[in-house]
């Protein structure tokens, strides 16, 4: 839900016509680690992206084989809509260490950066590590405390997840067995 909720947000905030949602084949950041399947991610992307008309789910990483790097599906969407201003919505966290990330200069070659502003957190600072002339614009969203790792954690505690997850989203987790630890 917080995904969601904030996902609203720089919707409204950018007045944006369409804001999709692009889940990854192969997180690099999670290289070694267990992932859920790319398909049962992409079902779940799917439902969350069902609460607005404005959501959408673009698959090109899951196409591509390999790890999912940012510069590479940039590019692709920026060929695929010349025309249009791109935008690459990234968390306070995310910006303070986006220079370690492969090819920040190609990404704000073709997308603009949109780092939540949740309160507290410093865009400002962070932004001190965009390469040099790259355009970051601060968007103010409502702060929701919740992760997926508390999710996870619910789910293996056997709680209740009604309140952090969409109706899709848990029905999806339960059918597939998800962080359970069984």
């Amino acid at each position: 839900m917080g995904h969601v909720a904030v996902a609203e947000d720089v919707a409204d905030a950018l007045a944006l016509d369409r804001l999709f949602w692009i889940p990854a084949r192969e997180p690099p950041h999670k290289r070694g680690q267990a992932v859920t399947p790319a398909d049962v991610r992409l079902a779940m992307v799917r439902e969350a992206a069902a609460a607005d008309p404005r959501f959408g789910v673009a698959t090109l990483e899951l196409e591509r084989e390999g790890p999912s790097y940012t510069v590479d599906t940039a590019r692709v969407l920026g060929r695929e809509h010349p025309d249009s201003e791109l935008f690459l919505i990234v968390g306070v966290d995310q910006l303070a260490v986006f220079d370690t990330w492969r090819d920040p200069e190609g990404i704000v070659e073709h997308v603009r950066l949109a780092v939540l502003d949740r309160g507290g957190e410093s865009a400002a600072a962070a932004a001190r590590t965009l390469p040099a002339g790259a355009e970051a614009v601060v968007v103010p969203v409502r702060r929701v405390d919740v992760s997926s790792t508390d999710v996870r954690e619910r789910v293996r505690d056997g709680l209740d997840i009604d309140d952090l997850v969409p109706p899709g989203v848990r029905t999806i987790i339960e059918r597939e067995r998800l962080y359970s630890a069984a």
